[in-house]
């Protein structure tokens, strides 16, 4: 295969861009449209004074979608866990700063450009006006996103989608159990391995295009050790080069790495995050099975959905338009995605409700063979002695039925 999406790097929202370049055609107009001469011209200090109250009066605007931002940011960290970060990567969010800040310089520069002029076109408090009410409108898009991130049905919702999403691109072509990368393509020799020359990091992005482009030129095999949401430390192998020489920069410089794990390619995180979610409600301060039963709905829809690895690894494959594989990539095991789902949930759980609810997980999955039937079977055996041992009555009830004696 070709990079597709999701293995073409995502590129970023670079706030700080964003901001400049609305503050810069904030200024531009505002330096401009004063100087406009035709059309209807209107009164200039009545202008002057508008512009003037509606700049000043719009930066207090930044301060409402900071204290949004603090607000939701903490709510989340406290509620929900502190690695979920919807809200705070949301473009909605800093695109509304930035227009908020791009319209007071509008208005500002535009009323120091009238100076003492008499009069002025009518097209500046009319372009006031219609980036006032575009404002108006960021701003009620803004607050529903914030409403919706402290509420636990949209954010468990955003999460799963996320995770659908990511899940779907990465499926292997075909599965492997064995220690070769695939049976059908035979690498070449080893050249090289590729080690993580700096600190501690997360590798959050593997630019496909481009180490796909530098394997073609090497002629060329990458074989990726490291998988995106992984912690790379020092000193970590994280590649293996094949036939051709391909020096290190040549592959380091196509992993994007950060001090967090994002969803653009990361194949666990949105499992991570719903068991996090669920922990949370579990915990003795929140004592919430129901919102832990809520996630667990969710995972058992990832759980089920196509993705990678679900009986044994795979292998994804990057080829080059004459159909040679040049890039390799070990996807995660159905075992990875149980354990990283339901192992810390079944271990926390204490509440009947959750108990089984995790049961009928394992048995909904159990009945769709999407995964190892031994990996389900000790973990359903592992709900069920937690639910004969803890909670008899119940068990006695979900094993004979409510109002019957267990023969």
């Amino acid at each position: 295969m070709t990079p597709t999406a999701p293995w073409r790097r995502t590129n970023r929202l670079h706030a700080g861009r964003t901001q400049l370049l609305f503050t810069l055609t904030g200024l531009g107009l505002g330096l401009a449209l004063p100087r406009v001469s035709v059309g209807p011209q209107l009164a200039a200090r009545q202008v002057t004074d508008m512009l003037l109250g509606l700049g000043f009066g719009v930066l207090g605007v930044s301060g409402i979608i900071f204290s949004l931002l603090f607000l939701v940011v903490q709510w989340a960290h406290t509620t929900f866990t502190p690695r979920l970060t919807l809200f705070r990567q949301e473009p909605v969010v800093w695109r509304t700063f930035a227009f908020a800040l791009a319209l007071a310089v509008f208005c500002i520069t535009a009323a120091l450009t009238i100076g003492t002029r008499p009069s002025v076109s009518v097209s500046v408090p009319v372009l006031a006006g219609i980036l006032l009410l575009i404002l108006l409108t960021l701003l009620r898009s803004l607050q529903m996103h914030a409403f919706a991130s402290i509420q636990i049905a949209p954010v468990l919702h955003e999460v799963t989608a996320r995770g659908r999403a990511i899940l779907e691109p990465l499926r292997p072509q075909e599965p492997e159990s064995g220690p070769s990368p695939t049976k059908a393509t035979v690498l070449p020799p080893l050249t090289s391995a590729v080690t993580w020359p700096a600190s501690m990091t997360v590798l959050q992005q593997v630019d496909g295009e481009r180490l796909l482009e530098a394997a073609q030129e090497a002629n060329a095999v990458v074989v990726l050790h490291t998988i995106p949401g992984t912690t790379v430390h020092r000193g970590t192998r994280v590649a293996d080069v094949h036939g051709g020489q391909l020096a290190p920069p040549a592959v380091l410089d196509a992993l994007v790495t950060g001090v967090e794990r994002t969803f653009e390619q990361d194949p666990l995180l949105a499992f991570q995050l719903l068991a996090d979610i669920a922990l949370r409600a579990l915990s003795p301060a929140v004592n919430d099975p129901a919102s832990a039963v809520h996630a667990l709905d969710c995972l058992q829809d990832l759980l089920s959905a196509p993705g990678p690895g679900r009986e044994t690894a795979g292998w994804l494959r990057i080829t080059d338009p004459e159909g040679v594989v040049r890039v390799l990539m070990r996807l995660p095991d159905g075992e990875a995605f149980l354990r990283t789902s339901l192992d810390d949930i079944i271990a926390a759980a204490n509440s009947p409700a959750v108990l089984l609810r995790l049961r009928g997980v394992l048995q909904y999955l159990r009945a769709g063979h999407t995964f190892r039937d031994e990996a389900l079977t000790r973990r359903l055996a592992w709900v069920e002695s937690e639910l004969a041992e803890r909670f008899p009555v119940v068990w006695s009830e979900t094993v004979t039925g409510p109002g019957r004696e267990a023969s």
